[in-house]
């Protein structure tokens, strides 16, 4: 894990995704994960090249792994970046 992603940092985001933003996370399984059929998810890290998820499908975990478009610079960054996919994730849920 890069310096600008600590074990610390990882620990603080997917905290803060599972606790306050289950629903987004399902987004992001479904829309960039090609999981479709997940019905829940749980963020288990994220680095500066992506994020690792825990997708629930037919009551099974299913590892996911999700690359970002770009190598995240810190943790504003990763939260621009994840706030843009949850919008793109909609747009592409209607």
């Amino acid at each position: 894990m890069s310096e600008t992603f600590s074990a610390e940092i990882s620990s603080r985001i997917c905290n803060h995704m599972n606790q306050d933003h289950a629903d987004a996370i399902v987004l992001y399984a479904q829309a960039f994960g090609n999981v479709t059929n997940a019905t829940a998810a749980e963020m288990l890290s994220i680095d500066a090249e992506g994020m690792d998820l825990a997708a629930q499908v037919n009551g099974e975990p299913v590892p996911v792994r999700i690359h970002f478009d770009h190598t995240l610079a810190d943790s504003e960054d990763a939260h621009q970046t994840l706030i843009a996919m949850v919008k793109q994730a909609r747009v592409k849920a209607k």
